[in-house]
């Protein structure tokens, strides 16, 4: 029996660790892991390589480059993530010292004054024949008899808590978890922030080409109308036709004013983005370039290096493994605990008596604390962690789902955006070929100079068209890295 006892209390310094230990992520995601393909990756431009961190590179745009370097370097949104991950940092450290013990230096003065009989001897002491006299830093007097003392101090005090059922030790696994969750969210910045300045970018590129577009077209007519003018006062067409044509040279001109507040607003965003204040960036950018187009073939991986490499997957999975250690820290709440407090001093009644080592005083007194009556307290609590780690996991399963829905959507997207271009493609070739015959037909007198106009407006419509088309497609190509997660990279170990 006794060395029953022996064992169990060997057992229980050593300590064990209540609450369920945390298994991994859930399995949502195993079909689409086992099925080792996106289902929509049909286009032929997608590989199935690994996709690159900086994918932003591969649209060769050095200017686009350099935004977002300045925007992972400056936003604010960055340095918001970076606080969060150094605030969990310090949590941790704070949640390992709760594991060492506390020390602490004090030093203490006491004056008291003690009315009634034979008290006055803890001040003085007793002397020989039963006469009470009054030791250094006492007095007695008085009718009453009351005597005085001063006490003087200096030590140490310690306190130290057994972690016998591992609350401390969950506690530690849940605050080394929620770092890994604030790392994943940094990363998730990382990804949106470099997929909204090149969003941004594209857009600013796509308005400045239909602003100059809506130049040309304005220009031509404006040829129309006057050309139209001259052939009425020629007799030749009716003031309805002039008309006409004044109407859609009205429309054509207006459609310039949206475009200019478009271009300001992508202006603003991109220097807002990148942490300057709006219109810092007008006079870098206020040059025409075309947009740029996505490489000839997009590197996309499987949806098993989705899940495992996407941020805001990561970050559920690592609040999921905080919110599975917060049960073992509320379960070690419901036990006793055990509680060590020692002190080790100098002191007497007089100030010398501080330093002197014949004055020590030691005391070492072990606490057991157990809040076995507490209304049910401690078990609600740990009900309350055991529901916020069911939340979690469905958290997980959504966030997966809805990543592989994200990458999906983006992949289909890319695809159809891709063969639009191409049809749009092989109608602005047509409209230029029909552009260049009627040339011809003008120069030989078989058609008229309006009809050339014409011709031309419908070959700016096409042009139009295409670049818009260009556009769209690499913003499809933007969001198809932004779904797969990727436009960060992991933190140097310096920083951590």
């Amino acid at each position: 029996m006794r060395r029953s006892l022996s064992l169990f209390a060997g057992l229980l310094l050593a300590g064990c660790t209540v609450g369920p230990d945390y298994a991994g992520p859930p399995g949502v995601a195993s079909d689409a892991a086992a099925r080792g393909r996106f289902v929509r990756a049909e286009d032929a431009a997608l590989t199935a390589a690994p996709g690159l961190a900086r994918w932003w590179e591969t649209l060769r745009d050095p200017t686009l480059s350099a935004l977002v370097d300045d925007a992972l370097a400056h936003s604010p949104s960055i340095d918001e993530a970076l606080a969060r991950i150094r605030a969990a940092r310090a949590q941790l450290t704070s949640q390992q010292a709760s594991q060492l013990p506390s020390v602490s230096a004090n030093g203490s003065y006491l004056h008291a004054r003690l009315p009634g009989s034979g008290l006055g001897a803890l001040a003085g002491g007793e002397s020989g024949g039963g006469e009470s006299g009054s030791g250094a830093g006492s007095e007695s007097g008085g009718e009453g008899g009351s005597s005085s003392l001063d006490f003087y101090n200096l030590g140490l005090t310690a306190s130290w808590e057994l972690d016998l059922f591992g609350g401390l030790r969950r506690g530690v696994e849940q605050r080394r978890a929620l770092i890994g969750a604030r790392e994943a969210d940094l990363a998730d910045a990382q990804v949106s922030l470099s997929a909204q300045v090149a969003q941004a970018y594209v857009d600013l590129r796509d308005v400045q080409a239909r602003i100059r577009l809506n130049t040309q077209s304005t220009a031509l007519q404006q040829r129309q109308v006057a050309f139209a003018e001259q052939r009425f006062r020629g007799g030749t067409v009716s003031l309805l036709d002039v008309e006409r044509l004044r109407n859609q040279l009205e429309s054509t001109q207006a459609q310039a004013i949206p475009l200019g507040a478009q271009r300001d607003g992508y202006l603003n965003q991109l220097a807002v983005l990148t942490g300057r204040t709006p219109g810092a960036l007008d006079d870098t950018l206020g040059t025409i370039v075309e947009v740029p187009l996505p490489p000839a073939q997009v590197p996309i991986g499987d949806p098993a290096t989705l899940i495992a490499s996407r941020p805001d997957v990561r970050s559920a999975e690592r609040v999921l493994a905080s919110d599975t250690a917060a049960i073992g820290v509320n379960k070690a709440r419901q036990l006793p605990g055990i509680n060590f407090m020692g002190i080790l001093g100098l002191g007497g009644t007089e100030p010398g008596d501080v330093f002197d080592p014949d004055k020590l005083t030691a005391l070492l007194a072990p606490q057991l604390s157990w809040s076995f009556l507490d209304f049910g307290r401690n078990r609600a609590a740990t009900r309350e962690s055991e529901a916020q780690r069911d939340l979690s996991e469905a958290t997980y399963r959504r966030t997966v789902l809805a990543a592989l829905q994200d990458a999906e959507d983006a992949l289909s997207r890319f695809g159809n955006t891709r063969a639009q271009l191409g049809q749009l493609a092989l109608a602005e070739a047509t409209a230029r070929r029909a552009a260049g015959l009627n040339e011809q037909r003008v120069r030989a007198g078989t058609s008229t100079v309006s009809d050339q106009l014409d011709v031309e407006r419908q070959r700016i419509s096409a042009t139009i068209a295409v670049a818009q088309a260009r556009a769209q497609l690499t913003q499809s190509y933007i969001a198809v890295n932004k779904a797969l997660g990727l436009g960060w990279t992991p933190a140097p170990p310096a920083a951590r």
